[in-house]
């Protein structure tokens, strides 16, 4: 894929010190150091290394090291190609379901000022949800397995809690001897999982306030006493809880298609940027509200950082987890279960390049053969400073 033309980090290099400066009453250490590791992200700052073929011998320039931090538009491949190393080994031979899980847009000031408590109840209750929906033998009364992955904006950037959950179609008998297949397209029926997962998220959030855990500043200090409280959560009751189903995947391999270009994302990629200039800041973006169209929108630098600020994750927060018999403890010994109960002969898919990728030592190839590259030499930012103004002055004295 061809370098894009304008990078997020070309936005903060430009507007991020005076952005900085207008928004400290908000700004935590977080987003700071978010901010800086995008603006250093492959520049001499971060020091660097030299590599060399390992197959012609051909040595290459220094290339500046990444970030690593799971903000970086830059930094998410080999993470993203690690993960989809592990989840080759455990697709099971069946079509794959895809849920998205959403909240009404009136809890999303809450969500701002409660990230990590209200994410993990997005991620707990809808997985709860699936659980038990699924073990009702009215509706599948089966064991499933499933991952979720949380997504915190909508293409505009605003801030649009969600989450994803893959699964595949049907599940293991309660006593783990058959595999029972779904009754409906979609697994499990759209309504009811609705209604169950707004009882127990509305439920979380009871117990939430009960325990003096939630967060609640500015403009959600009325919330504080119990009768506005309850007042507001009828209000967020009433509105429609989403459980959005999007078209089943034909199989393992269209899975990995998918989750190759779709887990591991930022709020915006760099190659949806399309122009930045005179302080304004235009990208693309598709109007769902209207059938998908592809738009354009300018944003003020300033409001564009700001935005992708609100998707900032709490330290230490687990954006994808495992459930029910893809879950980490019981997956080695489930998994093959599912596998003798399908009657499927474990088999090797083809690699996809994303794997492939992953299996290589390197994390790039040499220019000129192909050949996986090694590091020979590791360079910091001062040593990188250095051998600059000595090729400067060679140059100068030539």
């Amino acid at each position: 894929m061809n370098k894009p033309p304008i990078e997020v980090a070309d936005i903060i290099r430009s507007a991020g010190r005076d952005f900085t400066e207008r928004h400290r009453s908000w700004l935590t250490g977080l987003h700071r150091k978010v901010l800086a590791a995008i603006e250093h992200c492959r520049t001499a700052a971060l020091g660097g290394h030299r590599d060399r073929c390992s197959r012609c011998g051909q040595t290459v320039a220094i290339s500046y090291n990444s970030c690593r931090n799971r903000h970086c538009p830059k930094c998410l491949t080999h993470a993203r190609n690690k993960w989809l190393a592990a989840r080759q080994k455990e697709l099971l031979p069946v079509p794959y379901i895809h849920l998205v899980f959403t909240v009404p847009h009136t809890l999303v000031p809450l969500f701002l000022h409660n990230k990590k408590l209200l994410y993990a109840l997005l991620l707990r209750t809808s997985a709860a949800t699936l659980l038990e929906i699924a073990a009702d033998p009215k509706h599948l009364g089966a064991e499933i397995g499933f991952f979720s992955v949380l997504h915190t904006w909508g293409q505009n950037l605003l801030h649009h809690p969600h989450v994803h959950c893959v699964i595949p179609a049907g599940g293991l008998s309660l006593d783990h001897k058959t595999w029972t297949s779904p009754r409906y397209r979609f697994l499990l029926p759209r309504g009811v999982l609705s209604r169950v997962f707004r009882g127990k998220f509305v439920e979380g959030l009871k117990r939430a306030f009960r325990r003096g855990e939630l967060c609640l500043p500015g403009a959600l200090q009325s919330l504080a006493d119990e009768k506005a409280f309850r007042s507001f959560l009828r209000i967020v009751h009433r509105h429609l809880w989403v459980v959005h189903p999007r078209p089943p995947f034909g199989g393992p391999q269209y899975l990995l298609n998918y989750l190759a270009r779709y887990t591991h994302r930022v709020a915006i990629s760099n190659h949806r940027l399309v122009n930045f200039a005179d302080g304004k800041v235009t990208f693309r973006w598709k109007d769902y509200a209207h059938g998908g169209r592809q738009k354009l929108m300018m944003l003020t630098a300033d409001e564009f950082l700001r935005r992708f600020l609100l998707h900032t994750l709490p330290r230490g927060f687990v954006r994808i987890r495992f459930f029910g018999f893809m879950a980490n403890r019981r997956r080695r010994a489930l998994l093959p279960v599912c596998r003798i109960v399908l009657e499927a002969k474990s088999q090797q898919l083809s690699p996809s390049p994303e794997a492939t990728s992953v299996e290589k030592k390197s994390t790039w190839l040499c220019p000129l053969c192909g050949g996986p590259m090694v590091v020979i030499q590791r360079l910091t930012a001062q040593q990188i400073l250095l051998e600059t103004f000595m090729q400067r002055e060679h140059v100068d004295t030539s």
